[in-house]
């Protein structure tokens, strides 16, 4: 039998078809047609067989609400290949957000301490040996 995934997600991909139609209130039919013209990319199992996640899900309803109000099915192709890449993009923003956060804070958190030994790096918070010998280093900025 399959090895069970230790962490599941919206990403994880573990409804069949059958169950996938019922959870999007759609005949698993209208599921392989989508799939056939890429308006929802299940993934396949070694035995080829659709799987879908919650994301699917959740794109097979957006699918089915935006075929109600008329758009047609390039429509909402367009649409989903845009909230797609908008999602990728705001993972993006995240990530480098995260990344200029550390810096940020690695640059406020320098702190030296200059002695007869010479200048050594205290982790911030820390104290030196002596008091009078504490240091606080902010690189210049030339622009």
């Amino acid at each position: 039998m399959g090895r069970i995934p230790e962490e599941l997600d919206e990403s994880s991909p573990i409804f069949s078809i059958a169950a996938a139609a019922e959870l999007a209130g759609m005949h698993p039919q209208t599921l392989r047609q989508y799939d056939r013209i890429g308006l929802v990319e299940p993934q396949r199992t070694a035995g080829n067989t659709r799987r879908y996640s919650m994301r699917d899900i959740g794109q097979l309803r957006q699918v089915q609400l935006l075929s109600q109000e008329g758009v047609s099915l390039e429509g909402i192709r367009r649409i989903l290949e845009l909230s797609n890449e908008v999602r990728g993009l705001k993972a993006r923003v995240r990530e480098l957000e995260a990344t200029l956060a550390d810096q940020v804070i690695d640059r406020r958190g320098r702190v030296f301490a200059a002695g007869a030994e010479g200048v050594t790096s205290l982790r911030s918070g820390a104290r030196p040996a002596k008091r009078n010998q504490v240091v606080v280093w902010r690189p210049l900025h030339r622009g």
